[in-house]
């Protein structure tokens, strides 16, 4: 009987204790320390000081760890050194501060570099304007076609009655001379990228050839590509053309001056500083 009474009191005493093992305690508080710690760290993508330093005022009230973290497990050497870092923040946050002054710095510096290339482009494209609207001049186009220009490109409006039937894409007889003299200025004045452009009116038109405006514009622009490839030297590498049926009007379509107007072939010569 003694012995089975030995035997249970061993027993009992070798049962663990019940309950978290002890330093569990110390390891979980550790583990909410660094959660907030990289929390806070999280905080401060918003590189705001004034949030900073209330988000640390709230921590230092709550939790003893600011202010006696050095002595909370034994010398407290993992936590102090958590604490400084803590303190370094606020250095971190005011030269991020300092960083993003800089990039508006640089912002504007690059915002005067690209005004200046934009001016830089315009000057280019009115030189271009310039020597075109002379050898227009010289050959009588300038009542034919009229000019615009921009920093990208010189712009070349030829109407659509001048070039082409009602209708139709191709290039009436009337119309040869004029792409003639345009081909031979072409060749001595555009250096880069030449676009064509086909437009029309609002118009709908359904026949046998074009099924829409898209189609009529697109065979308007190709046959016009069509006769510069077959008359001058220039590259049809350089030269695109395209259809952009009703989409871009330049004038009011409710009358029939202004559907005259839409129903146009534009030339976009570029120069060589264009970004096409």
């Amino acid at each position: 009987m003694r012995a089975e009474v030995r035997q249970m009191a061993k027993k009992r005493e070798e049962e663990p204790p019940k309950g978290s093992p002890a330093w569990m305690n110390t390891f979980s508080d550790l583990m909410n320390l660094l959660l907030c710690f990289f929390v806070l760290l999280f905080s401060m993508s918003t590189v705001d000081a004034q949030k900073f330093e209330l988000i640390a005022a709230s921590f230092s009230q709550s939790f003893s760890i600011f202010s006696a973290g050095a002595t909370a497990i034994g010398d407290g050497m993992l936590i102090s050194m958590g604490v400084s870092q803590l303190n370094e923040l606020d250095d971190y946050v005011n030269s991020m501060g300092k960083v993003a002054e800089g990039d508006t710095e640089e912002l504007e510096s690059l915002d005067e570099m690209t005004e200046a290339l934009d001016a830089e482009k315009l000057k280019e494209s009115e030189k271009l304007a310039e020597k075109i609207e002379e050898a227009m001049e010289e050959q009588n186009l300038d009542r034919e076609v009229d000019m615009e220009v921009t920093s990208q490109y010189v712009q070349l409006s030829l109407k659509g009655a001048l070039l082409f039937d009602s209708g139709s894409s191709e290039l009436k007889a009337d119309a040869l001379p004029v792409m003639d003299k345009l081909g031979l200025i072409l060749e001595r004045y555009a250096d880069s990228v030449i676009e064509i452009e086909g437009h029309t009116d609002n118009v709908p038109i359904h026949s046998a050839r074009f099924a829409d405006n898209n189609e009529l514009s697109s065979a308007r622009a190709l046959s016009v590509f069509a006769y510069f490839v077959e008359t001058t030297s220039l590259d049809p590498a350089m030269i695109k053309h395209s259809g952009r049926g009703e989409y871009v009007p330049v004038a009011d379509n409710s009358s029939p001056e202004g559907r005259a107007k839409n129903r146009r072939v534009e030339i976009k010569i570029y120069h060589t500083l264009s970004s096409y």
